[in-house]
């Protein structure tokens, strides 16, 4: 019977000295993703790949010897997508961090899976343009991350989803094949659209290894934004469905709750701390940026602001942005936070905060929320304190609570953090039986030894 010691030497003769990692503090380092609710495996090994063919050799030795895969980036996971299983390989790809191709005639650019999102932004930049999705890890997450779980960000309510800027993949599959799907052009349907299949599967049908991606014209001036304080949280999402109705073609609509807002006072002392129970930042990115702020602080005041303004000058507008971004480290100040993210029609937002907040009183449980409201993507972040060995039960019953009452109102359990291991026992209600067995089938088909992420997504 063949050793652990002779699978392992059978991996270090595949690859280069160094890429195979068996020291257990540096693979310690490798466990775990930013998901608190989970206990992470132990790995037999991490695979710190430098390139495709160290993917291809790493997946044809696992497929051979039934070794489970982890697929891992930046390890920013909501979700656990990333967490380690016992006995697993954790491939890694951050170190495939090349941008082989920036193509600004064609607006297209081609990256490997782990080029950090905001890097790829900037060397866009350098050409007049911008890669759009901007998920709030973007300084931290990879595209191979990105493109895993179809992340999203602050800008999709103008730009859409990871999916809508992925042209073309490069995947290796189980046992080690190479596929390359989609195309460089925008428009092309010949054939399955794979791309689609293989953005959002969390590392399940396959190891994304690098992306033609879609880059966009850049804002010539920085984006004008509004701030707009309201008495509740349900107030401002009344103003979002009005801004949206109302044909304002808004670059950015984040909205935030009074518990958010006093966390990051007591921390950065911002003064919306007080009297402030929900905030709503919303930007203009267009030629007629000035225009179309106005008009939302308009519809803002018409709809129960208690303030609203339009930012004076570009300084201005980063520090609003700033703030939005320092709620989730503002909130993991208080404790440990277990971030959700589900979605509901827009019109139905108000609905769903009131569920929110009302899951959270009957369990006593703390909630936090801010939201990308104008694709009615909610973030319910429930803090609980540290040191306890696993998740109160309250919290995962307020969870239930939010998770069902999402699905009644039409929606989704996530919204772009993806399934991961968090929201497994809910997916079957979302997608019913019939859904499911596609899934599985689908599955079975590209991986039918059943070794890549496992216990993940479906």
């Amino acid at each position: 019977m063949i050793s652990v010691s002779d699978v392992l030497d059978e991996l270090h003769s595949s690859l280069s000295d160094g890429q195979v990692i068996t020291d257990p503090d540096v693979i310690d380092s490798y466990r775990r993703d930013q998901t608190p609710a989970l206990a992470p495996g132990q790995p037999l090994c991490v695979v710190a790949a430098r390139a495709t063919a160290d993917v291809t050799a790493t997946l044809a030795w696992a497929q051979r010897h039934e070794v489970p895969v982890v697929p891992r980036g930046g390890g920013t996971s909501l979700a656990g997508g990333a967490t380690a299983t016992d006995g697993c390989v954790v491939l890694s790809t951050a170190t495939m961090s090349a941008i082989c191709e920036v193509d600004p005639d064609n607006e297209v650019a081609v990256a490997q899976a782990g080029v950090l999102n905001a890097d790829l932004d900037r060397a866009a930049a350098a050409y007049g343009l911008m890669y759009a999705p901007d998920p709030s890890s973007y300084e931290i997450s990879t595209i191979g991350g990105n493109l895993a779980t179809n992340a999203g960000g602050l800008r999709c309510v103008k730009y859409g989803v990871t999916r809508d800027s992925v042209l073309g993949l490069e995947v290796v599959l189980a046992g080690g094949r190479v596929l390359r799907t989609g195309r460089r052009t925008v428009k092309g349907v010949a054939g399955y659209d794979l791309t689609s299949l293989f953005v959002g599967s969390e590392g399940t049908l396959g190891v994304i290894t690098s992306a033609t991606l879609r880059l966009r014209p850049r804002p010539p001036v920085y984006p004008r934004t509004v701030a707009a304080s309201f008495a509740n949280f349900e107030a401002g999402a009344r103003a979002v469905t009005a801004i949206i109705a109302a044909r304002v073609k808004p670059s950015l609509l984040e909205l935030m709750d009074r518990a958010t807002l006093r966390a990051i006072d007591d921390w950065k002392h911002t003064g919306f701390g007080d009297g402030v129970q929900a905030l709503l930042i919303a930007q203009d990115d267009s030629d007629a940026a000035e225009a179309g702020a106005e008009r939302m602080r308009e519809l803002c005041v018409e709809h129960g602001a208690t303030m609203a303004e339009v930012s004076g000058s570009d300084d201005e507008s980063r520090q609003l942005l700033e703030l939005r971004r320092l709620s989730y480290p503002a909130l993991e100040r208080l404790g440990v936070p277990l971030v959700e993210d589900v979605c509901v029609p827009r019109t139905l937002l108000p609905d769903m905060v009131a569920r929110i907040e009302q899951a959270g009183q009957r369990h006593g449980v703390f909630i936090a929320t801010v939201a990308h409201a104008g694709d009615g993507n909610l973030h319910p972040v429930f803090v609980f304190e540290r040191g306890l060995p696993e998740v109160p039960r309250p919290v995962w019953s307020a969870a239930d609570e939010v998770f069902r009452a999402a699905l009644e109102l039409g929606g989704t359990l996530t919204g772009e953090h993806g399934v991961g291991v968090i929201k497994r026992r809910w997916l079957a209600d979302e997608l019913g039986p019939e859904s499911m067995a596609v899934h599985q089938a689908i599955k079975n088909a590209l991986d039918p030894a059943g070794i890549l992420n496992p216990g993940k997504a479906i």
